[in-house]
């Protein structure tokens, strides 16, 4: 998803030694990561109130008795939250601790490692901080943005061996796991939307995967809901197809806007929390929702994770899936080209806008 050298798409600012004084003091927040008025924008539902975000348990997916009950309550997730925690997800635990561990390595390397790999000029892969909008104003992280598939265009290089780390071994291993786990996701995911599991594999089959280390530190200021100030990542939706997040700690600070409001996810030990981007909404002719979301530090303990990114598209095109308009549904998105639909959105991230509202019909 490099952006061709007469455009700048992306906008990712380097990790400063200023930045890294920032973070570790938080006493005073300097003006660039002041974002008070985001950061309060909407109501956070507060722990007395009872909620649960859908989980799904592969378990019951794969088992003929009870796979059907949870191929809907998995359609439901996707049509109403847009969101859910997959459980007994069958990824081979050592590779999730070996990315876990090495995840953790590369962010206690000192800074001028890290910067060794840092973002470069005018592309979106390296470390540094994420994506930032119009007004500059930075999110309270720092990451590492890499292209994981295909061969021909990751990114994996990026990933220092020094100190030696299980690091590239651990990426690719984990790189294809997720590939696989989105994979059996889809054919259940196709199976609820009444279209052939050819159809909906074959939109995300080769067509990419990227992933983004997040490392946010913890931000003292943040004890008290009413003084908090700094954003680990901005409301936002996630512009591919299918998003599958590892907790690599218990941290909370993800949060979900439904119904006008934040909710707070609440980790699950073992869990993926897995969600619809905008291209699966496309795909889905909006049957399901690509919801915005953002991350609020913690005050005591900083949060890492690691997501991968599956893209998707039909024919190259940006579309909804033709079995779904075959069954007599009309269109409610315009079909785009692939790179036309990548650089839309990055003009939309910037905006703080969805590139997909306005492709709708």
């Amino acid at each position: 998803m490099a952006a061709p050298s007469s455009e700048k798409l992306f906008n990712r600012h380097e990790i400063t030694d200023a930045a890294v004084s920032a973070f570790a003091g938080c006493t005073q927040i300097p003006e660039k990561y002041n974002r008070t008025e985001e950061v309060l924008d909407g109501v956070v539902v507060g722990k007395d109130e009872s909620y649960e975000l859908p989980v799904i348990d592969m378990a019951r997916l794969l088992d003929p008795e009870s796979s059907a009950s949870e191929v809907e309550k998995l359609g439901a997730a996707c049509r109403d939250w847009g969101f859910f925690q997959l459980t007994n997800h069958g990824v081979d635990e050592a590779v999730i601790e070996q990315m876990k561990d090495s995840t953790v390595q590369f962010f206690r390397l000192p800074l001028e490692t890290k910067k060794t790999v840092g973002v470069r000029g005018n592309g979106s892969e390296g470390f540094g901080h994420h994506f930032s909008r119009a007004n500059d104003k930075l999110d309270w992280a720092e990451s590492l943005l890499l292209e994981t598939q295909p061969e021909d265009i990751r990114s994996m290089e990026l990933w220092p061996t020094n100190p030696p780390t299980s690091g590239p071994h651990a990426l690719e291993s984990y790189s294809v796991e997720m590939t696989n786990l989105a994979t059996r996701l889809l054919g259940f995911m196709a199976a609820d939307l009444g279209v052939e599991e050819e159809e909906l594999h074959g939109a995300f089959r080769g067509k990419g995967q990227s992933m983004a280390i997040h490392h946010y530190p913890p931000c003292r200021q943040h004890h008290h809901p009413e003084e908090r100030k700094v954003m680990g990542i901005m409301p936002h939706t996630d512009g591919l197809g299918l998003t599958l997040l590892l907790h690599v700690d218990d941290t909370p600070g993800l949060q979900i806007r439904n119904r006008g409001r934040w909710f707070p996810v609440r980790p699950l030990p073992g869990a993926f929390v897995v969600n619809v981007a905008d291209i699966l909404a496309v795909l889905t002719n909006g049957a399901y929702r690509s919801v915005e979301h953002r991350v609020i530090p913690d005050a005591e303990r900083a949060r890492t994770t690691v997501v991968v990114f599956q893209t998707a598209s039909v024919g190259g095109m940006v579309a909804p899936l033709p079995g779904l308009l075959k069954a007599g549904e009309a269109p409610r998105y315009k079909s785009i080209e692939f790179g036309e639909y990548i650089k839309g959105n990055f003009r939309a991230l910037a905006d703080g806008t969805q590139f997909i509202e306005s492709l709708r019909i």
